[in-house]
């Protein structure tokens, strides 16, 4: 009998990869999807899906193969330059977005108990940084599984608005396209909100993480870990059905703004916290504090995964000991970077810089960075000196492919937009 404890049991790395790519960024776009949209961009939540769960699982399966993170294959086999531009782009835009999840999370939580915005990203801030250096990894993966489904409440939200559900039916199985410029603009955040460059550090590293834990092998990087055909299956199912249940959460976001706040003709939504707020007095007390406690709990989530990427590119660039089954006297350097890309995320939330402007730069990073990796992720999960047997077969190849090329020109447009910004 398949019971609720079996089923959390078997949830790893990549369930949660998955639902940590709905972070409190990717809620404010696809809210402003809603409002701006209604329901006629749903298809996206639908088409993504098959494109970003190839590239995610051929990601892992590097870690898996070889027992290291992707910066440390990159170090091992190309130029170092092409790492040292990869891991400074990956800080860079993973800062930004942590900056911009902490101010949206402080902000919701001042939504529902009204203390100083500086006390509460302080708190946030603290509570993330403990949670990550004092517990253990097993304590910490379980924790970070029981998060990932605070989302479902924006499953409930969705359910408590009356929706037209032939009408979302409609939209989501016919694609509706157009020409006009925030139209494409909007397509190309959405898409680049799927692909986010933290994703391919974060799962690789902790199924690294999950060998040790398994004993698969005593010396990570030193070794190949031995690792079976079920090993790949159960990364291959959790990957999918992480990837999965964040499209999932992305469409009852998408329907619960559009059949709200757009039919009631707001303009605009420039955070997710905003978006909260102004389903109040629209849909009640309750969607108001489910929409508001799901960014909380998904910045919990995300917030760490973040800082935590960046910790494990970092580490593998300089050789230093790195991983959350290490403690902090371990690996420092590790731990340092977590550290220091919390306290310049809650910086940049003491800036002059608008959460919207901060939303979008975060955007554009992750859209320039995500089809260079996912270029080297393609590159080496083709390199039989790399992969051996594990090298991708003909169906993989074309789509990943595919998404990579789609990758680059929503980078383009993103950069494009960027200089037509006021």
């Amino acid at each position: 009998m398949v019971t609720f404890r079996r089923i959390f049991a078997f949830l790893g790395p990549g369930f949660v990869t998955g639902a940590s790519d709905d972070d409190p960024s990717a809620i404010a776009t696809y809210s402003q999807t809603g409002v701006q949209f209604g329901y006629v961009q749903l298809w996206t939540a639908l088409f993504s899906f098959p494109f970003i769960t190839v590239i995610q699982e051929t990601a892992a399966r590097i870690g898996m193969y070889t027992g290291k993170g992707l910066s440390g294959v990159v170090k091992e086999y190309y130029p170092k330059p092409l790492l040292y531009i990869t891991v400074f782009l990956l800080i860079l835009a993973n800062v930004v977005n942590l900056g911009a999840d902490l101010g949206a999370m402080a902000a919701s939580a001042q939504l529902l108990l009204a203390l100083p915005f500086p006390l509460w990203l302080l708190i946030m801030g603290i509570v993330i940084v403990s949670l990550e250096i004092l517990s253990t990894y097993r304590t910490y993966s379980k924790f970070l599984k029981y998060l990932a489904f605070s989302l479902m409440s924006y499953f409930f939200t969705a359910l408590i608005v009356k929706q037209d559900w032939r009408e979302i039916a409609f939209f989501t199985l016919v694609p509706h396209l157009s020409l006009d410029r925030e139209f494409i603009l909007n397509i190309a955040a959405l898409l680049g909100t799927r692909a986010s460059p933290y994703m391919f550090f974060w799962q690789p590293s902790q199924e690294v993480e999950e060998e040790i834990e398994q004993e698969k092998f005593k010396a990570p990087g030193k070794e190949a870990p031995e690792i079976s055909g079920e090993d790949i299956s159960r990364m291959r199912v959790n990957t999918i059905m992480g990837m999965f249940f964040s499209n999932f959460i992305m469409f009852f976001i998408m329907i619960t703004t559009a059949s709200t706040l757009g039919i009631r003709g707001l303009a605009t939504i420039e955070t997710a916290d905003q978006a909260a707020q102004a389903l109040k007095p629209l849909a009640g007390d309750l969607t108001f504090f489910l929409f508001a406690a799901g960014i909380i709990g998904t910045g919990l989530l995300t917030v760490p995964i973040l800082a935590g990427s960046a910790a494990y590119a970092l580490s593998e660039t300089f050789g230093w000991e790195a991983g959350l089954n290490k403690t902090f006297r371990q690996a420092h350097g590790f731990y340092g970077v977590i550290i220091a890309a919390v306290a310049l995320g809650l910086l940049i939330n003491l800036t002059s810089v608008r959460p919207f402007r901060m939303l979008y730069y975060a955007a554009v990073l992750n859209g320039i960075v995500a089809p260079l990796l996912m270029f080297i992720i393609m590159l080496v999960s083709n390199n039989k000196k790399i992969m051996g047997d594990c090298t991708n077969s003909r169906i993989p190849n074309i789509i990943g492919w595919s998404v990579t090329v789609a990758a680059a020109a929503i980078a383009g447009v993103l950069v494009a937009s960027a200089f037509s910004v006021n």
